[in-house]
């Protein structure tokens, strides 16, 4: 048998050219291309980024994505080296062995920026969904092996959060088996009150988590008053409950604009750290970053040594493949701005918050919930005494205009109260003008309708 496969001749070659370029044809002339079967005959290149291009116009405009905790913005010096890089397999550490150590430079960083004993003890993840679950299976590991040393049982888990936590944190549970044990909300209060969170601590708590940065309405919760409650369950009973800090957003600006704010590594219990390089860290996604207070805050167990593509390499992140150029993208963040240049872009974007939410309070048709002086991130409601519209008429209204402003109502004992949440960051600090021009020019149109639209045809936020 011929090692080679045999030579097309001259017209079968035409006759494929031939097809391709009739396919090209018919689609240029408007057939549309396939959605559900796989095509039989190529097309040409330009004609096939064309057809997708088209449709991605239905898509909405990144920069008027009021939504999105994403950074949807770069420098186009960031997006050159991406570009050039997106052929590089974050896991192939031997055979590019120098964006592994951009990686090992970007985890120093954080953990220099974090205030960590030990620099240098983490990696990175797809994003904060990843690295939060790194940070509870090594709480969860850490206990078990706790209890099988002490004789005791470690078969029931349970993790403290508030009922605002983000939804990967219901994934690890879930997936790991840990029960969740929720904060309510009450009244006033969005996120994970301390008195009920140590409450909710028993000998099978891992750990409880502390989210700096509320995905509901951008606030910060209390890690250091919740660490002196815990030392206090200490001395009561003898419970030694580690916290994990889900800063997936506020990890990367309470360090340029609350230096003094004690949240991280400063605090004694907090053992581990997460954030999203992809939000307040100024990166195309997906890219995030867990970091722990000491190695020994890392089990061994979920350390893997891989022997690959010539070279053993430890690896404890869940994915293996995964992309370097977003890593590459953070290394140039972090040498591009510096603490100083972070700090301004960071201010300005806490500043325009600030700015939008007070224009938005001095409009009698509007309520805040809070003023984005901690995360860049505001929620608002509609006034008491407004009753022709709702929240979700506002955001329908102002999806009219291109701009995505979610609404949505808050979750357990607090679904009585519907917001609209904005979010400022790096790419729509200076369209928020527009923003209030477009709302002044809807609210007369607003105020026109008798009643809120039916509630069967909002459409809802998720998460």
């Amino acid at each position: 048998m011929p090692i080679h496969p045999a030579k097309k001749s001259a017209a079968e070659v035409a006759r494929e050219i031939g097809a391709a370029e009739l396919a090209s044809m018919q689609l240029a002339l408007g057939r549309p291309a396939p959605k559900r079967h796989f095509p039989e005959t190529p097309i040409d290149a330009d004609v096939a980024a064309a057809v997708i291009r088209d449709e991605l116009l239905l898509d909405g405009n990144a920069r008027l994505n009021l939504a999105t905790f994403v950074t949807t913005e770069m420098e186009p010096q960031a997006t050159a080296l991406m570009a050039e890089a997106f052929d590089k397999n974050m896991i192939d550490k031997d055979e590019y062995p120098q964006t592994a150590e951009l990686e090992s430079r970007c985890v120093s960083m954080l953990g220099d920026l974090w205030h960590a004993p030990e620099a240098g003890v983490g990696c990175s993840t797809t994003g904060s969904s990843e690295a939060c679950m790194l940070g509870a299976l090594a709480l969860k590991r850490r206990w078990q092996q706790r209890r099988r040393a002490q004789g005791t049982p470690a078969a029931r888990p349970n993790l403290v959060l508030g009922i605002n936590a983000q939804i990967c944190w219901d994934k690890f549970c879930n997936f790991f088996e840990v029960e969740p044990r929720f904060v309510p909300m009450d009244g006033a209060r969005y996120h994970l009150g301390v008195e009920e969170a140590v409450a909710l601590c028993d000998e099978n708590t891992i750990g409880v988590v502390a989210i700096l940065g509320s995905t509901f309405d951008g606030s910060y919760e209390p890690v250091a008053e919740l660490d002196a409650a815990l030392d206090a369950l200490q001395e009561r009973g003898g419970l030694d409950i580690p916290i994990h800090v889900d800063g997936a957003s506020g990890a990367m600006v309470a360090p340029f604009l609350d230096p003094d704010l004690a949240w991280d590594f400063r605090v004694p219990r907090v053992a581990s750290i997460n954030t999203s390089g992809h939000k307040y860290g100024r990166v195309y996604p997906g890219v995030g970053w867990i970091i722990w207070r000491e190695a020994d805050r890392l089990p061994d167990e979920l350390v893997f040594k891989v022997n690959y593509l010539g070279g053993e390499m430890p690896t404890f992140a869940l994915n293996f493949s995964r992309p370097g150029a977003q890593v590459i993208g953070q290394y140039y963040e972090f040498i591009r701005l510096g603490r100083e240049g972070f700090t301004a872009v960071q201010r300005a974007a806490r500043d325009a918050a600030m700015g939008l939410s007070a224009e938005l309070a001095s409009r009698p048709e509007f309520r805040l919930i809070t003023d984005g002086s901690e995360l860049p991130v505001f929620a608002f409601t509609t006034a008491d005494d407004v009753t022709a519209f709702d929240v979700y008429d506002v955001s329908r209204r102002l999806r009219e205009r291109g701009w995505q402003v979610p609404a949505y109502s808050f979750p357990k004992d607090r679904e009585d109260l519907s917001v609209l949440r904005v979010v400022v960051r790096t790419g729509n600090v200076d369209l928020l003008e527009l923003l209030v021009d477009d709302l002044d020019r809807l609210l007369p149109e607003l105020h026109r309708q008798s009643e809120p639209l039916d509630v069967e045809q909002r459409e809802t936020f998720h998460h």
